[in-house]
């Protein structure tokens, strides 16, 4: 089945629902599922409504220009996705293989419904993984001096690639505003449950506070470091008898599984921002 998803993100107002429901049925349209929430201390109303595409009247290019009289009426900020569509995403990484390898094998198997035509790099370690997938992969050394210069080839070659989405699957540099304000949306795995631990090193950190529980966190990237708005996360039990190295081992687990859902959860246009939080309809 072939299907529509439409995001809207607009002021709380009566009739909302109805609205959206109408577009979707005025056009032939079998609705197979709608979620909404109301945030009335924001006075925000945000929803997702995704239907069958057989029996729409529309063509895929004709949404867009038929939704925005009611999106400007109602005041809303909106995304269409379509079920068959691929965005085009880059995986930007260090050294460090299971996030990488983990996004590679399940857009292989099609699981997540992306593809993946590149890898950009700071560090050479992973070039054989990444064309072994079929993936360009690129790496650009950073020193004390070169940042904007790197930052640029790296924006260059995201145009080149029509990239829609760049994941941060380990990748361990902090990246700049004006990067962030030229490039696609942007995706980080934390190694801790945010807000604990930010920054570097949380498993040592955790392991000398004697946690009994460690996670990841799937954010989207904002300029503040480890603060953007959190789209997906999961613990894990770990005892005193656990170091630091058993933490880590168990943390990759979970964060390869955090980061492939948070993608998945993206790409299926089940994440809304608003503000410095998300709504994820499941």
């Amino acid at each position: 089945m072939k299907t529509a998803t439409l995001l809207v993100r607009c002021p709380e107002q009566r009739g909302i629902v109805a609205k959206l429901a109408d577009f979707v049925w005025s056009h032939g349209g079998n609705i197979i599922s709608s979620d909404q929430h109301t945030d009335f201390e924001a006075n925000e109303f945000l929803s997702r409504v995704e239907w069958d595409l057989e029996g729409f009247r529309l063509a895929k290019e004709d949404v867009h220009g038929k939704f925005e009289h009611l999106a400007r009426l109602v005041q809303a900020d909106w995304k269409l996705v379509f079920s068959d569509d691929r965005p085009k995403v880059a995986i930007f990484a260090t050294k460090q293989d299971h996030c990488l390898l983990d996004l590679l094998w399940r857009a292989q198997t099609g699981e997540l419904k992306v593809e993946i035509p590149l890898v950009v790099a700071n560090r050479p370690d992973l070039a054989d993984l990444a064309k072994n997938f079929g993936a360009e992969f690129v790496c650009l050394s950073f020193d004390a001096n070169n940042q904007e210069e790197i930052e640029k080839e790296q924006l260059q070659l995201l145009r080149d690639h029509d990239i829609e989405l760049v994941v941060l699957a380990k990748y361990m540099r902090i990246i700049s505003g004006d990067f962030l304000d030229r490039a696609p949306t942007i995706i980080n795995i934390h190694h801790s449950f945010l807000p604990a631990f930010i920054g570097d090193k949380p498993y040592h950190k955790a392991h000398s506070r004697g946690v009994k529980l460690i996670g990841a966190t799937a954010h989207y990237v904002t300029p503040e470091l480890d603060e953007g708005p959190i789209i997906h996360q999961e613990v894990t039990r770990v005892s005193h008898k656990d170091n630091v190295q058993d933490l880590v081992r168990r943390g990759r687990d979970v964060e390869r599984r955090v980061l492939a859902q948070a993608v998945r959860l993206h790409v299926e246009g089940r994440v809304m921002r608003y503000g410095n939080r998300t709504a994820v309809f499941e």
